[in-house]
């Protein structure tokens, strides 16, 4: 007996008018949000807006006119698309139009642009690896709510306060646990700038040094797995997310370790930036139990997630679904969630979701033009013709990664990027793992370079007004920058370490 499908596609449908109308509400509550400011104001704004997109649209109908070739309307409207980034236009948007008009003018034929679009969203909604992203965002933010990333400070500290550099140190190993458990590099900038900066400027640390600790220790959230972007690169790369995650094991483990070697250097060649130490900073409890009990969440989740994914108990998918369940009982277990925050936690879970699968579905239009307008494979002839090795490529393309990560956030990269790049590699005959965890850690290092550097703008964020000043905690950041880049390419020199596991 077949089930029926029609009460599933129901429920999409449903799901997809609701994310609209929360969409619409959103832009109405933004657009009220400024009823305090001038009516001009107001006014320029929405302007600007039409303006940008009735402008696109005449300069698609102009390029029409000129005869271009399919090569030329694809870089076309990648010049667009980074032009409309820059102006401040939201990246879905920017991606869905130039996508549009590209197919438009490719194809001459404004229904198949429509139907690409449908197909796209159609195609994007319905795959079944989409699920791990609202589960592992959901597990992240129970665990948060639970209080295991301060337990882990805690304890780890304690554990390194006898080496020098130990609270640094032990920033960095909180940071690698709680990343085991939450994916999110800016959650980790979040959380560590106010349980680890204080106790780490009390023990007579510089502020420019706490800072520098925090924020370079905060891209572990997007290397060590569970990861949100490796999800994201999966999806759109359509390789095992579950690969992914034992792949990135090793080097996040190795750039932790790095952090770590670069800390107590650094304690040791310039004792400036440290100071007296505070033998009474400690959890409550030493005992091994209390040990024990503090580290048990994470070791539980953990082991429930990667031991099922590397055991074959269950795809990434269900890995997801068991640690949302394991977070769950840890927060219900601490007694810190409620009714209330179960819900908002809920509500930020879908939000984030929602923003992710829309971003999807239009990095699947834009793939979707690129292929129409032959770039990757004028790109694969072109690499080619210039006798490019595998190596040589992965070195200009994390340069390139690097570069665009000043101006462009992570999930942006990646969506311009992979459907040029990947299609190069894979006719070099390139493990599309390794080069999704290069990918991940080259992307990475752009949260710590100005301009854009969002990891130090949470730090900033997360702290009392006045705290720093920006630049001083971009330029706290940069040794970790260095190290990011020599364990980038080491990683490309060295692809065994990504694939060991697998």
């Amino acid at each position: 007996m077949q089930l029926p499908t029609w009460p599933f596609k129901l429920a999409v449908a449903c799901a997809s008018v609701l994310i609209l109308a929360e969409l619409l509400a959103r832009l109405l509550r933004d657009y009220r949000a400024q009823a305090g400011s001038a009516p001009a104001t107001r006014a320029a704004t929405l302007l600007i807006g039409v303006g940008l997109v009735v402008g696109a649209v005449l300069a698609a109908q102009g390029l029409a006119g000129m005869g271009l070739d399919r090569m030329a309307i694809g870089i076309a409207a990648l010049v667009a698309l980074l032009v409309l980034i820059g102006l401040g236009m939201p990246v879905v948007f920017a991606l869905l139009i130039t996508s549009f008009l590209g197919i438009w003018l490719v194809r001459d034929n404004l229904p198949v642009a429509i139907n690409s679009v449908g197909l796209s969203a159609s195609g994007a909604v319905r795959k079944i690896e989409f699920g791990v992203i609202p589960l592992f965002v959901l597990m992240g933010l129970l665990l948060d709510k639970a209080g295991v990333g301060r337990d882990a400070f805690q304890i780890v500290a304690v554990l390194m306060r006898r080496i020098a550099g130990g609270l640094g140190v032990a920033t960095v190993g909180a940071n690698a646990i709680f990343a085991s458990i939450t994916g999110s590099s800016i959650a980790s900038a979040t959380v560590f700038s106010r349980i680890a900066v204080p106790p780490m400027m009390d023990s007579g640390y510089s502020r420019k040094f706490s800072l520098g600790i925090v924020a370079g220790s905060s891209v572990l959230g997007m290397l060590i797995p569970p990861s949100l972007l490796m999800i994201v690169y999966g999806l759109l790369a359509e390789v095992s997310i579950g690969d992914l995650f034992l792949a990135g094991i090793i080097p996040g483990l190795l750039l932790a370790t790095c952090f770590g070697v670069l800390i107590m250097g650094l304690v040791r060649f310039r004792p400036g930036f440290t100071g007296r130490t505070r033998p009474d900073f400690q959890p409550e409890d030493l005992s091994a139990r209390g040990i024990a009990r503090g580290l048990a969440p994470v070791l539980f989740v953990v082991a429930v997630v990667m031991g099922g994914i590397y055991g074959g108990f269950f795809s990434a998918t269900e890995a997801g679904a068991a640690g949302a369940l394991g977070a769950l009982i840890v927060a219900l277990l601490r007694r810190s969630l409620s009714w209330a925050d179960l819900r908002q936690l809920v509500l930020e879970t879908g939000a984030i979701s929602a923003g992710l699968l829309m971003l999807m579905i239009a990095a699947n239009v834009y793939g979707r033009m690129l292929a129409m307008s032959t770039i990757p494979m004028q790109a694969a002839d072109m690499i080619q013709a210039m006798d490019l090795t595998l190596v040589g490529l992965v070195l200009l393309y994390a340069a390139i990664v690097v570069v665009l990560g000043m101006i462009l956030d992570s999930v942006s990269i990646m969506l311009i990027m992979l459907p040029i790049v990947l299609p190069v590699v894979m006719a070099l005959e390139g493990d599309p793992i390794w080069f999704g965890i290069v990918t991940v850690i080259a992307i990475e290092i752009g949260l710590l370079t100005p301009p854009f550097g969002l990891s130090v703008y949470v730090v900033k964020a997360s702290l009392p007004e006045g705290f720093a000043p920006l630049g001083e905690i971009f330029a706290a950041a940069a040794p970790f920058v260095i190290v990011m880049a020599l364990v980038t390419l080491t990683l490309i020199l060295v692809p065994w370490l990504t694939t060991a596991l697998l």
